[in-house]
Order: structure tokens, then C-alpha cells, then sequence
């Protein structure tokens, strides 16, 4: 049996994210999957070395390299999109969910039980420091946009923050007072 799973997995570069927004840096969903897995599993060691957790880092990281994997099929849906209404949103969760087995379904029979629960992570750890992961990605990419002098991504800043607040993880206040404000420096800055 041929499967295309890898190279449908290799398009997520074709997938461009923000698309509302004047971007002065374009981003693409494999970019962002690179940026979340090593937020994610930075997160996961400082959980662990920091706060006395007990989580693989590298069972995070690689739920981070696949959260978005679905947007392959499904494309990226805008935030303010997505979770505009509580229909639009449990409607995609169904769609990301038949996205995720269509591409489970594309391995051989032998794979699809090792990819399944990375495609469909359920541990609420691994979940919880992946969504962290990504809304973190998500500020720092508002950081560099206001860096460049794009203001249209002051509000989304300002949202992005305020998530990150909300989530109560220590570990994300740990990396946000320890690492997020040299993201809004220039490399002469940082020297």
C-alpha cells in the first residue's frame, strides 16, 4: 500500500496563517508547528524542573508538531472565525476531529495506532501545555509584527496576553518573565 500521510504533512508550508491580517512576515502553519513544538516542549522542562511536574517533554513536543496537522484538509480558520459562536466552534472541533481519521486513515494499517493519539491527543496535560505552546507562539508572532511596526497586531497582542494570563500555568509565567521580551528585541539588542 502507497500512503500519501507525509507528503500531505509536507504542505502545511502552502498553508498561510493570519489571513485577515496585513502580515509584514508571513507565517505557515509548518513554521508555526516548529515554533509551538519548541514552545511546547520548553514549557514541559520548565513544568518539570521548575514546578515538580512529571510530563514527557518529547510526548509534548511532538502533539505540538502535529496540533495543526488537520488545517492540511481543513485549511486555517481566522481566530475571531473560530471562535466567534459556540457553533462555529463545536462545528470545526467536528470537522478538525473527521480531518484528523481521514489522515490517520492514509498510513498503513501497522502506523495508524501510533499516529492516532498523536493526531487526537488526549491527555489533558499534553493538551493543556500545547494550547499554551500555541497561544504563546501566537503573541510572540504579535511581538515581532509590532517590532516591525505593524500595529495591526496590537489588539491581537493585547488578546493573545490576556489568554496567556488566563491559562494560570506557571510555567508560561516562568518563560514569559524569563524569555518573551527578547522576542521585541533586535539582534544588536540581544547582544
Amino acid at each position: 500500500m502507497k500512503s500519501h500521510f507525509f507528503a500531505y504533512l509536507s504542505r502545511m508550508r502552502f498553508i498561510q496563517r493570519w489571513a485577515l491580517m496585513r502580515n509584514t512576515a508571513p507565517e505557515n502553519v509548518q513554521e508555526h508547528s516548529h515554533q509551538v513544538a519548541v514552545l511546547a516542549h520548553a514549557l514541559a522542562v520548565i513544568r518539570n524542573e521548575r514546578f515538580g511536574g512529571a510530563v514527557d517533554p518529547g510526548a509534548v513536543a511532538v502533539a505540538a508538531l502535529y496540533h495543526d496537522a488537520s488545517e492540511i484538509l481543513t485549511g486555517d480558520m481566522p481566530t475571531p472565525i473560530k471562535y466567534h459562536d459556540p457553533v462555529i466552534q463545536a462545528a470545526y472541533r467536528d470537522v478538525e476531529a473527521v480531518a484528523n481519521r481521514t489522515l490517520t486513515d492514509m498510513l498503513p494499517s501497522e502506523l495508524r495506532e501510533i499516529y492516532r493519539p498523536i493526531l487526537e491527543e488526549r491527555d489533558p496535560q499534553v493538551r493543556a501545555l500545547v494550547k499554551a505552546a500555541d497561544k504563546l507562539s501566537a503573541h510572540i508572532k504579535c511581538l515581532e509584527e509590532l517590532k516591525a511596526g505593524n500595529m495591526e497586531f496590537r489588539e491581537a497582542a493585547e488578546q493573545t496576553r490576556r489568554a496567556l494570563e488566563s491559562y494560570g500555568l506557571p510555567e508560561v509565567t516562568y518563560f514569559v518573565d524569563t524569555f518573551l521580551d527578547s522576542f521585541s528585541l533586535t539582534l544588536d539588542q540581544m547582544k
